[in-house]
C-alpha cells in the first residue's frame, strides 16, 4: 500500500509512467520487422546490374594522368577481362556499366581506347554493355545548354556507330533537382538520335524523405514518372541517406522499393545496392549502408509490393568495392541456387 501511494505521489507519478512508456517504444522498435533475410532466390531475376570502373575502357592518357600505367596490362589483358566476365555472370549479372565519365564542360565524353572496347565486348558476348557517362552538374555536364546537349548527344551516339555491340548508354548526371526540364530534354533528344533498339538506362534518384527532404537529391514521383517514359531503365541510387539506424535504413529501402516500382511504369528498375565503405563522411555510414542491410529492405519491399513486371533485379555499387566476403553475402542471401 505504501509503494502504491509513494507511486502515485511526485515525482514518481510521472517518472514511473515515463518510464514505461520509454521501455514499450524500446520494445516496438526492436521487434519491428523492417527487413527480411531471404535465401531462396525468390528476387533474383539473373538479370542485376553492376557499374564498373573507368580503366576497363580508359585510353593509354587517362593511365599516365593518373599514375597507374604500370596497372594498364591488368585490364587490358584478355585473360584479366574474361575472369571478370566470369565473376559476373556467376552471381547473375547481365547490365554493366563501364565508367566514362565525366564529359568536358562542351560535352564531349572522356577519350577511350577503340581496341580495348572491342576486347572487351568480345568477353562480355551474353551482357548488355552500357557506358556510364554524364559527370557533375553545372561543371561538365550542363543539361539546360542545348550546345552542350547536342555535343553530349554526338559524342554518344558516335560511341555506339563506332561499336555497335553496346547496348545502349546509361546517363549519370549529379545533383539533378527534381523537375529539372533540361534533364527531360536531354532524354528526349537522345531518343531522337539513338540506333533503333539502343537503350537509355538512367541513374536515377529515389523519393524524398523525411532524414532528407530535399529535391536536389529525390525526385518527386511525378518527376519521376516524366524520367521513366523516356528510357528503358532505372537503376535507383538507394544510397547515401546519412542514417546512423540499420532498421530505420531497412524500412526506408522497403518503402523506396515499393515506391519505385509503383512509379516507374513499364521502365524497368534495378534497385542500387551500397558495397562502398566511405567512413568520416555524413552521407553515408557503412555500418548501416551495406549490402546485407539494403537486401534486407529490398527483400521486405519486395514481399510487401503487388506483383510487378518492371522489376529486374538489383544493381551493386561497385565493382571495384567488392571482395570476396561480400560477393559470398550477395550469393548466400539473394540469388538463385
Amino acid at each position: 500500500m505504501k509503494l502504491i501511494q509513494k507511486i502515485k505521489s511526485p515525482p514518481w507519478r510521472t517518472i514511473v509512467p515515463g518510464c514505461a512508456l520509454l521501455l514499450a517504444i524500446v520494445a516496438v522498435y526492436l521487434l519491428w520487422p523492417t527487413g527480411l533475410d531471404i535465401q531462396d532466390g525468390r528476387d533474383d531475376r539473373n538479370t542485376n546490374g553492376i557499374w564498373i570502373g573507368h580503366q576497363w575502357f580508359a585510353a593509354d592518357s587517362w593511365f599516365q594522368k593518373y599514375g597507374e600505367s604500370s596497372r594498364m596490362h591488368a585490364y587490358r589483358d584478355p585473360h584479366e577481362i574474361q575472369n571478370l566476365a566470369a565473376l559476373l555472370k556467376s552471381n547473375h549479372i547481365t547490365d554493366v556499366f563501364p565508367h566514362l565519365c565525366p564529359a568536358d564542360p562542351f560535352g564531349k565524353l572522356p577519350e577511350s581506347d577503340p581496341q580495348q572496347i572491342e576486347r572487351f565486348l568480345n568477353a562480355f558476348e551474353g551482357f548488355r554493355v552500357m557506358p556510364w557517362v554524364g559527370g557533375p552538374n553545372g561543371v561538365q555536364a550542363r543539361v539546360d545548354d542545348a550546345k552542350w546537349r547536342s555535343k553530349f548527344i554526338s559524342s554518344i551516339t558516335n560511341l555506339i556507330k563506332e561499336h555497335s555491340r553496346l547496348a545502349g548508354v546509361h546517363i549519370n548526371i549529379e545533383p539533378m533537382t527534381s523537375g529539372d526540364p533540361g534533364f527531360l530534354r536531354l532524354e528526349e533528344e537522345l531518343r531522337a538520335a539513338l540506333p533503333k533498339g539502343k537503350i537509355i538506362s538512367i541513374a536515377a534518384y529515389p523519393p524524398p524523405t523525411f532524414f532528407q527532404p530535399g529535391d536536389d537529391i529525390h525526385w518527386t514521383q511525378k518527376y519521376f514518372r516524366q524520367v521513366a517514359r523516356h528510357s528503358e531503365q532505372m537503376v535507383v541510387m538507394m544510397y547515401d541517406t546519412g542514417l546512423h539506424r540499420r532498421k530505420l535504413y531497412q524500412y526506408l529501402m522497403s518503402q523506396w522499393t515499393q515506391e519505385v516500382l509503383a512509379w516507374s511504369e513499364d521502365c524497368k528498375i534495378l534497385l542500387g545496392l551500397p558495397a562502398y565503405e566511405d567512413r568520416g563522411v555524413d552521407y553515408h555510414d557503412p555500418d548501416v549502408e551495406n549490402l546485407k542491410n539494403a537486401l534486407m529492405g529490398i527483400q521486405k519491399g519486395l514481399a510487401d509490393s503487388s506483383s510487378s513486371t518492371n522489376y529486374q533485379g538489383v544493381a551493386i555499387y561497385s565493382e571495384w568495392e567488392m571482395n570476396e566476403g561480400k560477393w559470398r553475402y550477395f550469393e548466400n542471401h539473394f540469388l538463385k541456387k
